[in-house]
């Protein structure tokens, strides 16, 4: 088997130029799974590392760590590690019923409005099988036009270092680049898929519910499964006003999230946090107090987990949704 799926490999039948079905090509994310899945075996390749809860990974390096990766001890860390973000002290948690009910009064005008496409910054774990885990930030833009084209667009960048150099591992190797180096610039002919996420998302609870169970191709999802077909939705589409109210009704009929307070996100937005907590991890879901939007999704270890060179409080993986 190996044999034929080294060949298959070889031969790219489906080339990235080539003509594409309905469905359309791989998005970025499908496309690093897929890549993880075929070479998570290959000795010496930077992979992810897999996860007993379903949560994609992410976690923080030592600075020493990095100081080698990045030619010696002289040389100042390129990227600080995330740490959890944490809750204001004295601030009143907003419950999820409450923010539902403020969002669907901002959403009355329908503004703003839905688009196909996301911007996002991310902070992700990178892993090798003889070497510490290092944190890889990227922010990836992704545009569709009328006519069903879309293009994207990878740069290795940390906002809360501008200027200083990145760890990226689009080589398959962990290395550093400039800041704003750019990973992968590409551009998709007409493609169009009926299925979430590629499809257009309703704008009322019941039926975002069952987009989203559509979409984890599931009959009912955990709250921790709920919250990464959320984190899908919003890798493809920035959702308007009505969308953003419809799914904070769904967040707030789900069990688990609990209202924990006001918190600062890492691009300086304010925001209210709701934490599911579970065994050896920690969700963190930040909304905007005003619309219910989602600006960003936080996973914490809470417990060390020695065999991936992590420990309790490190940054499992960060996302943070912009317009």
């Amino acid at each position: 088997m190996a044999d034929e799926l080294d060949l298959l490999r070889d031969a790219d039948p489906v080339p990235a130029d080539g003509p594409h079905f309905g469905d359309g090509p791989l998005d970025h994310g499908a496309e690093r799974q897929l890549n993880r899945l075929l070479h998570a075996t290959d000795p010496g390749r930077s992979r992810r590392a897999p996860w007993a809860w379903g949560l994609a990974t992410t976690a923080v390096v030592a600075a020493t760590a990095l100081a080698l990766l990045l030619g010696g001890p002289a040389t100042a860390p390129a990227v600080a590690a995330p740490r959890p973000l944490t809750v204001r002290a004295g601030s009143t948690p907003v419950p999820l019923d409450r923010l539902a009910e403020l969002a669907a009064a901002a959403a009355a005008d329908g503004e703003p409005a839905l688009l196909k496409g996301t911007h996002v910054q991310s902070w992700s774990l990178g892993m090798s099988d003889d070497a510490p885990p290092v944190t890889l930030p990227e922010e990836r833009i992704v545009r569709w036009t009328a006519d069903d084209r879309h293009t994207e667009l990878v740069v290795a960048t940390d906002p809360r270092h501008p200027g200083r150099p990145v760890l990226s591992d689009a080589g398959g190797e962990p290395r550093p680049v400039e800041d704003g180096r750019v990973i992968s610039r590409r551009a998709f002919p007409p493609t169009w898929s009926d299925a979430p996420p590629e499809a257009r998302p309703p704008h009322d609870a019941r039926h975002l519910r069952g987009y989203l169970l559509e979409s984890a191709y599931a009959e009912s999802l955990t709250t921790p499964e709920l919250l990464d077909a959320v984190g899908r939705l919003l890798d493809h589409w920035t959702l308007g006003a009505r969308e953003s109210a419809a799914l904070v009704r769904v967040l707030a009929d789900t069990e688990g999230l609990r209202p924990a307070g006001q918190v600062t996100d890492r691009l300086g937005r304010s925001g209210q946090a709701y934490v599911y907590q579970a065994a050896g991890a920690r969700r963190m879901l930040i909304m905007d107090p005003g619309t219910g939007a989602v600006l960003g999704l936080e996973a914490t270890f809470t417990a060390d987990q020695p065999e991936y060179g992590v420990r309790a409080g490190d940054v499992m993986e960060y996302s943070a949704w912009m317009r």
